[in-house]
């Protein structure tokens, strides 16, 4: 695919995309947590196909259960039991699929990641919805902008043997405007302390690529150019989540050793 028609496609994918995301943050609640509960269970899928684990339908319903589990118990006044929901689900994974139980476990911890943390931060105020939005703000940037950056700059490869395309411009330029990024979100509401935030965008913003590198590897290591092709121009969700998988999970157990009780102010306010 060529780069005019690799933008069209993910430009028109993001046009669908982002405003159903941005609008189910600001309901919050149970249909913020169906939107992610579904997005982890098709991120589930994918890597079952992927990894191709044995016994796949009941890897499908303990590991469908588990993010039902934990997304209801992210909703609730019991956040931190999430952790407990998805490890005893990633050892029933491993369990039914005995023959492939590292890809299993890490499969459901992986969709648990990507799906439950978001969860979690958004909570019942209005200071979660700034979380999430940091948190997508963040992400969002730093792809898009490593991206283009890297497209326009050019120069010395990433890591070339996992991922081809990635250049220390892009990375540079990406994790310089999620940072700018999640400052500017952290900043709508006042209260927050911006250098901390800063300093916290950034180590976002590095561990959401950590999290693209480590899907570019295990893709590489199956033979496969995507996880699938759900997304026209983007390949599957766990190709478009798993930066915002790495990043969310990094971002909740920040807030919560914070603030247990307000995730979301754990996470901002410094």
């Amino acid at each position: 695919m060529n780069f005019g028609s690799d933008l069209k496609h993910r430009t028109l994918s993001a046009l669908v995309l982002v405003p159903v995301v941005l609008l189910a943050a600001y309901l919050g609640g149970i249909p913020f947590a169906i939107l992610w509960v579904l997005a982890g269970g098709a991120i589930l899928y994918e890597w079952a196909t992927l990894a191709r684990l044995d016994n796949r339908p009941v890897y499908l319903g303990i590991g469908g259960l588990t993010l039902i589990a934990g997304g209801v118990l992210a909703v609730s006044d019991m956040p931190t039991y999430v952790f407990s929901a998805v490890g005893l689900g990633a050892a029933a994974a491993a369990l039914a699929t005995p023959r492939q139980s590292g890809w299993a476990m890490t499969g459901l911890i992986v969709a648990g990641s990507a799906a439950l943390p978001v969860v979690i931060l958004r909570g019942e105020t209005p200071l979660g919805l700034i979380a999430v939005l940091f948190l997508c703000a963040v992400v969002w940037a730093t792809d898009i902008f490593a991206y283009f950056t890297g497209r326009a700059l050019g120069g010395p490869k990433l890591w070339p043997r996992v991922s081809p395309n990635k250049t220390w411009s892009g990375a540079i330029g990406g994790t310089l405007a999620g940072m700018a990024a999640g400052v500017l979100v952290a900043a709508i509401p006042g209260g927050a302390a911006l250098l901390p935030v800063a300093g916290l965008a950034l180590g976002l913003s590095i561990i959401s690529q950590a999290g693209d590198l480590a899907e570019s590897a295990l893709k590489r290591l199956f033979g496969v150019k995507d996880a699938s092709r759900l997304i026209p121009g983007h390949g599957g969700l766990l190709d478009r989540l798993d930066g915002f998988a790495a990043a969310s999970l990094a971002a909740v157990v920040v807030a919560l050793l914070r603030s247990a009780s307000d995730p979301a102010a754990g996470l901002l306010l410094w």
